[in-house]
């Protein structure tokens, strides 16, 4: 064999080589299809609700730092608020089913409307539990905030607007109060620990 062919065999295997090691290169920076993970502050089972606290968490973001702290406020006490309803809404319909009210459909619509307005208001037993701010390098802002309610606080208040809400008569005031009252026990025998 001449040394034109053991050149020629050479840059062959010296260009396997090479392109062998960029597909073991390209292999070990692969991303996943679907992108990279993200973990975001305020996540996991501490942040999140449980049988004793409604928790929310919001995100917000704007050049302007206030700007970006209003939207994560709002986002986070909107979610609460949804936490809330869904769950009246369901103690509701199983009270309901369970009492086969003949007025059940009225009693359903006056407390949702007062779970609305309960939920509307600001409740004085919001608690802000977390709060994270970042910027980047052109000046945008990252807001995180995470509040908690107490359930039985929040139950509680439920239940002195229902005994002040004059569009209520007694017998819806009083099934209204009954769900909570179950509510309220459930939460209770929860104990103190979380």
């Amino acid at each position: 064999m001449s040394i034109g062919t053991y050149l020629k065999r050479g840059q062959i295997y010296f260009f396997s080589a090479v392109v062998s090691l960029m597909i073991l290169l390209a292999s070990c920076t692969k991303t996943s299809p679907i992108g990279e993970k993200v973990k975001e502050p305020f996540s996991g089972s501490k942040w999140e609700s449980s049988g004793r606290y409604f928790r929310a968490k919001g995100k917000g973001d704007s050049s302007d730092e206030n700007i970006a702290k209003n939207k994560a406020d709002l986002q986070a006490k909107k979610e609460l608020a949804q936490q809330v309803q869904t769950r009246m809404k369901v103690v509701t319909d199983q009270y309901l089913h369970e009492n086969e009210t003949n007025s059940g459909s009225e009693i359903n619509d006056k407390f949702q409307t007062l779970i609305r307005e309960v939920t509307n208001t600001t409740i004085a037993d919001l608690r802000k539990t977390g709060e994270e701010k970042y910027v980047n390098a052109e000046g945008k802002y990252t807001v995180f905030l995470a509040y908690e309610i107490h359930k039985r606080d929040m139950y509680r208040f439920m239940k002195r607007q229902a005994k002040l809400d004059a569009k209520l008569n007694e017998a819806e005031r009083k099934a209204i109060e009954d769900v909570i009252d179950e509510e309220l026990k459930r939460v209770e025998a929860l104990g103190e620990g979380e």
